[in-house]
């Protein structure tokens, strides 16, 4: 049982707590800092208390506010721009993990030479970042405790990660009262992927005690709170559960790496430009199924932490419970079935199998994964189909070589 765990990112959490971020950067010794959001953060005033709070303690920021969802190398490179033209030395993430991983980006390119597409990949950064805040006001990616940022590279529409651990965000701070007024659908898909990362992370090769601890408490407080939050919307007390369940996510998949459905999610977010929450979820049934052959013991404690009563079932049947829930949950939330109708078309599906192989996710994904088994899982998620098929059974359409 050999394994690592680190997460050096301080946690502060706790209804209100955003109104004290200024105190709690002034702890960092920054002086200057550079707040990253997107437009709709800042239209829904969610910056509002926390900007009172910066000039409570007499700190100076600016805010650049361009980012877009699946951000790009372009948007990173104008923002490292407009932090040195105001000699920002801090950088504040406030908002979902587009805002999160552009400000990692930033607060990293901002130390180091070249680009960031040239860090693609585990351990080539060479200094250590500007210190960096993160704020979610979703729940969520989890991206406040990851050491990875993900970015869309536009002239190859192929998103990229960079790992490191110089990428964890010195301080997390979670307050639940940022995300009360979510719309559904954000709720909805934010929420699946913090469910995906759970699932994946629990059930990933790489995973270990700590991480997969982690993970299972993440996917019992997912189940129990989620669709609350989808329904009733203000409730605070589900909010916070599934901010912090969307936290220890992060904090597991750090450790653990993720599996297909992030592999082949990622590849769909770059060439469609498909909200990454809404890829997970549509794919994550599909996956499930391939997978459950190979890991049908870790679906059955999915299973239960997801509220199902497994009593007198044998554990292909109880770890199929597992998979069936996501599926009424999915439902229960108006997310697609399918990722044809998210926009996905099958005209690229050369590209998709071979840019979702370049994943290091595939490598540990509990059940050994080929590229016709990438090809099957697309095609069976596009057209919907759970049914047992194996790689290459369904009909292929005329598909023109992209070579």
């Amino acid at each position: 049982m050999s394994f690592k765990y680190f997460m050096p990112t301080q946690v502060e959490s706790g209804n209100g707590i955003s109104n004290k971020t200024g105190e709690l950067i002034k702890e960092l010794g920054a002086a200057r800092v550079l707040i990253v959001t997107d437009k709709g953060v800042r239209a829904a005033n969610l910056l509002e208390g926390i900007e009172k709070s910066l000039q409570a303690v007499s700190l100076d920021y600016e805010i650049f506010d361009d980012v877009e969802p699946n951000p790009s190398a372009e948007t990173i490179r104008r923002a490292i721009d407009y932090l040195k033209e105001h000699n920002s030395d801090a950088v504040l993430a406030v908002g979902g993990g587009s805002s999160i991983d552009t400000a990692k980006a930033i607060a990293l390119m901002a130390k180091n030479p070249g680009d960031i597409l040239d860090y693609e990949g585990v351990g080539k950064i060479i200094n250590p970042p500007l210190p960096l805040i993160a704020i979610p006001t979703t729940a969520g990616t989890g991206s406040e405790v990851t050491n990875s940022t993900v970015i869309t590279n536009k002239e190859t529409s192929f998103k990229l990660a960079v790992l490191s651990s110089y990428v964890y965000p010195k301080l997390a701070i979670l307050d639940p009262a940022l995300t009360l007024n979510l719309p559904q659908g954000i709720t909805a898909s934010t929420g699946m992927d913090a469910l995906t990362h759970a699932i994946e992370s629990y059930t990933s090769k790489a995973a270990s005690p700590i991480s997969q601890a982690l993970a299972i408490q993440a996917v019992k407080m997912i189940g129990e709170n989620l669709t609350k939050c989808y329904f009733v919307g203000t409730d605070i007390e589900a909010r916070e559960n599934t901010l912090v369940a969307s936290l220890m996510a992060g904090a597991a998949f750090a450790q653990s790496r993720l599996g297909n459905v992030h592999a082949i999610s990622h590849t769909l977010g770059g060439v469609f430009n498909i909200p990454h929450g809404f890829a997970n979820a549509a794919l994550l049934p599909f996956v499930m199924k391939f997978n459950l052959p190979a890991c049908a013991e870790q679906y059955k404690d999915i299973a239960v932490a997801l509220g199902n009563d497994v009593s007198g079932l044998s554990t292909i049947e109880a770890a199929k419970k597992a998979i069936d829930t996501v599926i009424e949950m999915n439902k229960s939330m108006n997310i697609p079935l399918n990722i044809q109708e998210l926009g996905v078309s099958l005209e690229y599906l050369p590209k998709l199998v071979q840019d979702s192989m370049r994943s290091g996710n595939v490598l540990i994904n509990p059940r050994l994964t080929k590229a016709g088994d990438i090809q099957s899982i697309i095609e069976k998620a596009y057209y919907g189909n759970l049914e047992e098929t194996e790689a290459g059974d369904i009909p292929q359409p005329k598909i023109p070589s992209l070579i």
